[in-house]
């Protein structure tokens, strides 16, 4: 108890008012030491405090002027006044308005430094807008502006290359060709931002943007092309188109966005009709192949025929020179090629041999021996070989 009174004590204003004047809380004792009331129990003895529980001097509690020393200090806080106390500062004297404004000053100025100087990335772009509206575009650099809400930053990277994955996720995207036909088609878009201050104003959201424009442009370049050209050799017209169209569209709304090229990673019938493209592919295949047969057959025989009408020309030239001469060369030349090719019958003539092995005559031991045909005895009158 001893503490804390001199705990108290030691506060400037406040001991002084709760003690009044060192007489206690309860206000102070009778140094006659006995009460008006004739309550000689309730003195503390030797003009010592008296007892709390006891009524004070001035009556009851709660009677009429009764004010202890304690209402007196609640008042006087109320009121903010005197001396020392809570009403005038801070414990201990400190004055409360210079630290208040101090501590803002601090705040303001830790705000001033978070929204004032901005590091802006090589590959990167400040976008400042001034209350909301458009006002420049920073380079990079470390750089400097008006703090929050006066202006703000925006810092978009220019360099970067994104990418649209068409579909999204995992499953089909089918389209419609020019054929009536269903194609099963993945692609990607690469964007980058050319323009950082139109990309920021002029558009809400820039990826879904891209995406349904993407995905508009090519479906009108599907629509008009065939199946087969969508699943071949179109494929590289199909990519330029929808380049095209989409970075057409995008510069419409002015969204600073650039189209990089567009990809079709994957062009195929539907999966529950896949193995009857399948067939019909391969027959189709089939079918080319045997055209492209049936056509180097044809240049084949067009060029032998070419051949042969060119010979005949030169033949004919050496005809009008000489006719029968070469009327007769023509015929045993045909003759010859005809009777190479037939079975050949010999008849015999009386008198005459029709066939001498010449080679077994002139001594040639290695011709083939040939059979001999017996010819009959000629007529006295002789007869032509």
């Amino acid at each position: 108890m001893a503490r804390l009174n001199g705990w108290i004590a030691r506060l400037p204003g406040l001991g002084s008012v709760l003690w009044n004047e060192n007489k206690g809380p309860w206000g102070g004792g009778d140094k006659g030491g006995s009460d008006k009331g004739g309550n000689d129990g309730d003195k503390g003895g030797n003009g010592g405090p008296r007892n709390p529980w006891a009524f004070p001097p001035e009556g009851r509690r709660g009677g009429k002027g009764s004010v202890t020393s304690l209402d007196d200090f609640l008042k006087r806080a109320r009121k903010g006044g005197g001396g020392g106390g809570f009403g005038g500062g801070l414990p201990g004297g400190m004055p409360g308005k210079p630290v208040i404004i101090a501590g803002l000053a601090i705040l303001a100025l830790i705000w001033i430094a978070f929204t004032s100087f901005h590091v802006i990335a090589p590959e990167q772009r400040g976008v400042v807008a001034f209350f909301g509206k458009y006002s420049s575009t920073m380079e990079p650099g470390v750089r400097f502006t008006l703090p929050a809400p006066i202006a703000s930053v925006k810092k978009i990277d220019v360099q970067a290359i994104r990418t649209e994955e068409f579909p999204a996720a995992a499953g089909e995207n089918l389209m419609l060709t020019q054929d009536q036909n269903i194609v099963d088609l993945a692609y990607s878009v690469r964007w980058d931002i050319a323009n950082p201050e139109d990309f920021v104003f002029q558009i809400a959201n820039p990826e879904q943007t891209v995406r349904a424009t993407a995905e508009s442009a090519m479906r009108a370049a599907v629509a008009g092309v065939t199946l087969n050209q969508a699943i071949g050799p179109g494929r590289t017209v199909i990519e330029a188109q929808v380049q095209q169209a989409t970075q057409e569209i995008l510069d419409e709304y002015n969204s600073g966005i650039r189209i990089q090229s567009v990809a079709i990673r994957n062009a195929s019938a539907p999966s529950a009709v896949d193995e009857a493209f399948k067939q019909v592919t391969a027959a189709q295949q089939g079918a080319q192949a045997a055209r492209n047969q049936a056509q180097a057959y044809a240049q084949q025989i067009i060029a032998l025929a070419q051949g042969e009408a060119a010979q005949f020309d030169k033949i004919y030239e050496q005809y009008k020179l000489a006719p029968d001469v070469t009327r007769r060369r023509i015929y045993y030349e045909t003759m010859e090629a005809v009777l190479a090719k037939s079975n050949k019958t010999i008849v015999e003539t009386p008198g005459v041999t029709s066939y001498l092995p010449l080679p077994v005559a002139r001594g040639n031991p290695q011709a083939p021996a040939q059979p001999q045909t017996q010819a009959q005895p000629a007529p006295p009158q002789g007869g032509g070989q």
